[in-house]
């Protein structure tokens, strides 16, 4: 029976067996070892697939591991492992963008931490975010992006901190131009249950909280 490598796509070939008795191969391309039936769900070849859409649809952590049958600590690294391979979007030129933040917390209510992002108004797709303090310089990593990209017009709320950073000519405050990603900030707070405003859910890792939204916005 020839034997696929999961990674690769390659031939297989017997290598030994697993400290359980299984039967183990290696694949003679990219020499990664793996087996045919695996006990631990983890191991299974789908189970990325499952995770994304489980975090999409906004289940918790503790929810997500239990339908999975895994162990939180294992899926809170597959999280940040499937967010790291997930490449930026690529922000189109002379686009228009409409930029908010949105208030949560990490471990405990007093750790206060902003999520900015920015939403193409055409496309509505999520171009650039960050998370941290509600500082010019968070704010500054996604307008620098905007910039980059030679944005026609940058719709913002009235935070005062916008005035000097962005250039007068691309700036605009005007009543309505934020509607798409205030809408958008609704939506995000209905299926993300850590970024509900009362809740007893909430982000114990930043890097995690940051994993989930890459692939909420990129996916």
């Amino acid at each position: 029976m020839k034997i696929k490598c999961n990674f690769c796509n390659g031939k297989c070939i017997k290598n030994g067996f697993q400290s359980n008795g299984n039967q183990r191969y290696k694949c003679t391309i990219c020499q990664k070892r793996q087996q045919i039936n695996y006990r631990y769900n983890a191991y299974k070849g789908d189970i990325n697939q499952e995770i994304v859409l489980l975090t999409k649809e906004g289940l918790g952590i503790r929810s997500t591991a239990r339908i999975l049958k895994i162990s939180t600590t294992t899926l809170l690294k597959r999280i940040v492992c499937i967010a790291r391979n997930i490449t930026r979007p690529i922000v189109s030129r002379g686009k228009t963008y409409e930029v908010d933040e949105l208030c949560t917390y990490i471990r405990h209510k007093k750790n206060y931490i902003w999520l900015v992002y920015a939403l193409e108004k055409n496309s509505k797709n999520v171009v650039s975010f960050n998370v941290g303090k509600r500082t010019n310089k968070t704010l500054n990593r996604v307008l620098e992006t905007l910039k980059l990209a030679e944005a026609k017009k940058i719709f913002t709320d009235r935070l005062k901190n916008y005035r000097y950073l962005i250039d007068e000519k691309m700036h605009s405050v005007k009543r309505f131009g934020t509607n798409h990603i205030e809408r958008k900030n609704l939506t995000l707070r209905t299926h993300l249950k850590r970024l509900n405003r009362r809740t007893i859910c909430f982000s114990r890792s930043l890097a995690v909280f940051t994993a989930v939204l890459k692939i909420y916005f990129w996916i």
